[in-house]
């Protein structure tokens, strides 16, 4: 266009900073936003929310709220999207206080926070480990009534749980969702199965893993492992096998975790009364 000799207008530049933004070249968008400014050509919250969604993608958070104070600045109020925009690169960096404020900002300026700013704080939460806090969004969007699926904002918040060791929070999300008549992902199942493993809980993992069947879900080699893991933590050699021989029926065909953890299991339980023990050949 400059070699054309033909002005880029906003629509242009919006257009450049947003294609950045797509690429995750957050320093070519900031540089078109500079330019921008630079041509007396007027930035739009469009840009603005395209070069802070950039910065946020790279996890350049600093960048991404020091656009959203520069909004106010050249006169130009923050949207929803913006602050979704913002609570989404802090929470990619971990910066978990930072995402909340921006939420409870929102309130302040009288924007009702969206489906997606509360995803987006579930999420940041989850990134930084505040299982607590997590369900407390969580709860909080079941009581704003968002007319929206609820499975996405349930998997971050038994995302978090399952990195806090917190399998009872886990398992209870699950219920919940049953309860409300929402049908669980493979991948929250996979999830929860995960963090009952992860304590040897093995009767709830094989529970969980019970419950895919009856909902319909197929079975993961994802799944199959982390039941053979909380088996064989406790020695429950015969479950683990099963589930390794049942793996193989249902084409999940198990890794190295999965056969390491049948063998862990058959040791663990043989050597408790290996006279009492009927040894699998």
């Amino acid at each position: 266009m400059h070699e054309m000799k033909v002005e880029p207008t906003f629509i242009s530049y919006s257009a450049g900073i947003s294609a950045c933004e797509k690429g995750k070249q957050w320093q070519r968008a900031l540089g078109l936003l500079s330019e921008m400014r630079e041509a007396k050509v007027e930035p739009t919250s469009v840009s603005y929310n395209a070069g802070i969604s950039a910065c946020g993608k790279s996890k350049q958070w600093q960048r991404a709220l020091g656009l959203l104070s520069e909004m106010r600045e050249v006169k130009l109020e923050p949207t929803f999207i913006s602050y979704n925009a913002g609570i989404s690169a802090c929470g990619k960096s971990k910066q978990w206080q930072r995402a909340l404020g921006l939420l409870c900002e929102m309130r302040e300026v009288k924007l009702e926070p969206t489906f997606i700013s509360y995803n987006a704080g579930i999420r940041a939460c989850e990134e930084g480990e505040q299982w607590q806090r997590a369900l407390g969004l969580l709860c909080e969007m079941r009581k704003v009534k968002l007319e929206t699926d609820f499975i996405f904002s349930y998997k971050a918040g038994i995302t978090a749980c399952e990195k806090c060791n917190q399998w009872q929070m886990v398992c209870s999300l699950l219920s919940e969702l049953r309860e409300a008549r929402m049908k669980p992902t493979v991948t929250c199942c996979n999830i929860g199965i995960t963090a009952c493993g992860k304590q040897g809980q093995w009767q709830h993992a094989l529970s969980l893993f019970t419950m895919m069947h009856h909902n319909s879900l197929e079975p993961t080699q994802h799944s199959y492992t982390g039941v053979i893991l909380a088996c064989g933590c406790r020695g429950k050699w015969q479950h683990a096998l099963s589930m390794f021989l049942h793996s193989w029926q249902d084409s999940a065909y198990p890794d190295a975790v999965s056969l390491s953890a049948t063998v862990k299991a058959l040791v663990v339980g043989l050597s408790r009364s290996p006279a009492k023990q009927n040894v699998p050949r």
